[in-house]
């Protein structure tokens, strides 16, 4: 391996450091708002509540379907 080569295993690692950083105060708001909802309101209407929000579709899969996935605030 050259010098100047990043094996994976760190790549992966930084991949993974960089992501969980948190860009959008607003959608973090928005999810966290219908994570709470769904003991009251159900899965289908936090899930409506995040589309009429414009919550990209990939973030509200991940958080409502995926709960082990959601980021850390």
């Amino acid at each position: 391996m050259m010098m100047n080569e990043t094996p994976d295993v760190t790549r992966d690692a930084d991949t993974q450091a960089s992501r969980k950083q948190r860009k959008d105060g607003r959608t973090r708001d928005l999810v966290n708002q219908a994570v709470a909802s769904i003991p009251t309101l159900g899965l289908q209407r936090a899930a409506e509540f995040l589309a009429t929000m414009n919550v990209p579709a990939e973030v509200a899969v991940r958080v409502l379907v995926y709960p082990n996935r959601r980021r850390a605030n």
